[in-house]
């Protein structure tokens, strides 16, 4: 259905969890190969499995990886707050339909069902009527969309222009929050929920005189390497903690951005559980401490 109204030239979103997500992984491919925006919302869940519905960061691999068969990619957002998450459906429709992708909105159990003030923009008044729409013609041929190249030349140059793009938009759309990074010798990265959690860690630990900061992805594709690699040519930070209710999905991309200069530890629970503020303050205190230093 989704990718049926978009190929008319609608503006379409769906949803799930994680469960739902996995089912709709094949028709996701579809619209990354007919270049056909869409917006998906994955609360993240419990898993594997059936699991539970209590709160996990899990489909990390599965929405920023990829998900479906073929080499494409999708736009991802992270908010972390009910304000995050609105906003976060008006920009993931303008970059979907910017670079005619789908793009997932990415947030876990916590940040999905919280209850919090928001401040709605002013209403505009949009014209969404797309040329490569399949009811338009064009020189008097009805426009239409396939994804179906049977020459191995043909395929290989379509999926060349897709990454053509993905690598347009990791240059242009990468987009992150730092918050007392200026001068931190261990940076925190996380997001969603794990990112409010760490930003309240940060400060109980300047308190305390610790030079800790917060790095937080708002999308994590594109991810934020150019603020991490900025971070670590300054020359203040001595090691990374990645704060994920995943076991380490994160991580691997921050070991990437930062070409591994500097060590990444992991902070995480899974089940549902949630790591406590004083839990996340004991593991930065202890690589801190740690043989003179992180």
């Amino acid at each position: 259905m989704v990718i049926g109204a978009s190929a008319a030239g609608k503006r379409v979103m769906t949803g799930s969890s994680g469960l739902g997500i996995s089912l709709k992984q094949e028709a996701v491919s579809y619209l990354a190969a007919f270049e056909l925006p869409a917006v998906i919302v994955d609360i993240m869940r419990g898993g594997p499995g059936l699991g539970n519905i209590s709160p996990e960061q899990t489909d990390y691999f599965q929405v920023v990886k990829g998900g479906g068969h073929g080499a494409y990619r999708c736009l991802v957002f992270t908010p972390e707050s009910v304000q995050e998450m609105c906003d976060a459906g008006y920009n993931a429709f303008a970059l979907c339909e910017k670079y005619r992708m789908p793009g997932y909105i990415l947030a876990d159990g916590v940040i999905g069902q919280m209850m919090e003030s928001v401040t709605l923009p002013e209403p505009t008044t949009y014209v969404y009527d797309p040329e490569w729409k399949i009811t338009n013609k064009v020189n008097g041929e009805a426009n239409y969309l396939t994804t179906i190249y049977l020459e191995n030349d043909d395929l290989e140059r379509r999926n060349n222009l897709l990454q053509e793009k993905y690598r347009l938009v990791q240059e242009k759309e990468q987009s992150a929050e730092e918050y007392f990074t200026e001068d931190a010798e261990l940076v925190m990265v996380a997001y969603g929920i794990s990112a409010r959690i760490a930003r309240t860690a940060v400060r109980r630990l300047r308190e305390q005189g610790y030079k800790v900061g917060m790095l937080r992805p708002k999308m994590v594709f594109p991810f934020p390497e150019r603020a991490l690699k900025k971070i670590v040519r300054d020359g203040k930070a001595k090691a990374f903690l990645c704060i994920e209710l995943s076991p380490g999905q994160m991580l691997e991309d921050v070991k990437l951005a930062i070409d591994c200069k500097l060590p990444v530890h992991l902070a995480y629970r899974l089940g549902g559980n949630i790591p406590s503020v004083a839990e996340i303050c004991e593991k930065a205190v202890a690589i801190i401490n740690a043989k003179g230093g992180c």
